[in-house]
């Protein structure tokens, strides 16, 4: 078996938000083909529990603990070093060198980085041979920093457009030198040939997939609302985008159609909700649930999902979800872009408040039954199984039947029972996948 050296920017456990699902999916699919050297960060105080349980399954691993308030200090010397903020955000010094000691000590021939900025780790050539080097980049991350600009105050909207500028021309760089670069979707591909088009030849995607047996309608679920309507919206609600759109459909969206619907709620779903998603609790018929266990019963028993985000990039995971639970999602543009579903007879499209509206309030009067043909749409084309041989084919891995790769906990609870419940120690680099961790 060969060893691959997996570089992601954030330890991919537990696989409860978009990019961490992505990389845990990855993980899974490469334990089965390689001996696996994991280096990564861990950027949450609460997932360090999960170091040793994810270490157990690499042939060696190190994990780095940091501070999010400290990195961010540290990203501003890209303003002298003149480089994309990024850069220096996820650079550090402990995993550069261990990065180094395992391609020194190991006959690796191949790596994957996840993230644009792990790239900067791996190097052509290793005292072995030539690596072969995949970059994963999921989104065309500088399109979103320029998004970001277009509706941020001066002097945050020109930090914004010189991070995309500068964001764009590393990750043409990238391109440029690494093997192949893997994209989250068709569409996120062919923007990127657009962006980088002396590299399109070295640029595919995978798509993402879904847990269509765990994220199934046929769970017995218990309500967990009021016995209300609910719209419901989810997804991580520390996250800038997610944060604006909840806070654009309570303010926007949901008044108008209380007036038709005076006991409908709208529920808002997802971890580590801001003070500005908290805040909307002020506002008629608004709740916010904040971490729950499983979101699934969120799901089955609201009856509309709502994904209202202006600024998005690849492939929304929360939609997928949805999708597969066969719900109504009512969705703008930016969070269908990526998703193989077609307008109308599987999901619903709104560019303004006024489509909101009409949509939502047409689902309430007389659901039109798209959940089903939803469903299907995700057993076709979000199988992970299917998708990862895409990165498989990257990487030199022969077409195989690869078998059935375990369910993850698709929750932090579950996540909690299959991890070991200890605060790990600080620990040297040993053999035998126990993890190295620089805290």
């Amino acid at each position: 078996m060969r060893d691959l050296l997996f570089l992601p920017h954030r330890i991919p456990y537990p696989p409860n938000k978009g990019d961490k699902i992505r990389a845990y999916h990855v993980l899974r699919y490469l334990q089965r083909h390689f001996r696996v050297h994991l280096g990564t960060f861990i950027d949450n105080a609460d997932d360090l529990r999960y170091a040793e349980h994810l270490a157990a399954g690499c042939a060696s691993s190190c994990f780095i603990r940091t501070h999010p308030r400290w990195t961010r200090l540290a990203s501003l010397r890209g303003l002298v070093t003149d480089e994309p903020l990024s850069l220096p955000y996820f650079r550090h010094a402990r995993l550069q060198r261990w990065v180094n000691r395992t391609l020194d000590a190991h006959a690796i021939d191949s790596a994957l980085a996840f993230s644009g900025p792990m790239a900067q780790y791996l190097p052509s050539h290793t005292e072995h041979g030539k690596l072969l080097r995949v970059m994963d980049l999921v989104d065309v991350d500088s399109e979103k920093w320029q998004d970001y600009a277009g509706g941020a105050p001066w002097p945050l909207s020109m930090l914004y457009r010189r991070e995309g500028t500068q964001l764009l021309d590393y990750e043409r760089l990238v391109a440029r030198q690494f093997d192949q670069v893997m994209l989250v979707s068709r569409a996120e591909a062919a923007l990127f040939r657009l962006r980088a088009p002396e590299a399109a030849h070295t640029i595919d995607y995978f798509n993402n997939g879904v847990d269509s047996e765990y994220f199934s309608p046929r769970h017995k679920l218990s309500n967990p609302y009021p016995a209300v309507r609910v719209v419901a919206m989810t997804g991580a609600m520390d996250y800038a985008p997610n944060i604006e759109a909840a806070v654009w459909f309570a303010e926007r969206v949901l008044p108008s159609l209380r007036l038709q619907f005076p006991e409908l709620q709208f529920h808002i779903v997802g971890s580590r909700p801001a003070h500005a998603v908290l805040a909307l609790q002020r506002l008629p018929g608004v709740a916010v649930s904040g971490t729950v266990a499983d979101i699934r019963p969120y799901l089955r028993h609201a009856s509309v999902i709502v994904a209202p985000l202006h600024i998005g990039r690849g492939v929304q995971n929360k939609v997928l979800e949805a999708m597969a639970m066969e719900k109504t999602v009512v969705a703008t543009p930016q969070a269908l872009e990526g998703i193989s579903a077609t307008v109308g007879a599987e999901v619903l499209r709104a560019a303004d408040a006024g489509e909101f509206i009409y949509y939502v309030g047409r689902e309430l009067v007389a659901p039109g039954g798209l959940g089903a043909a939803a469903r299907r749409r995700i057993l076709r084309d979000y199988r992970w199984d299917d998708n990862l041989r895409r990165l498989g084919a990257a990487l030199g891995v022969a077409d195989d039947d690869t078998g059935d790769i375990d369910p993850p906990p698709a929750d932090a609870n579950a996540a909690d029972r299959a991890a070991p419940q200890r605060q790990l120690e600080p620990t040297r680099e040993r053999g035998g996948g126990v993890p190295e961790q620089a805290l």
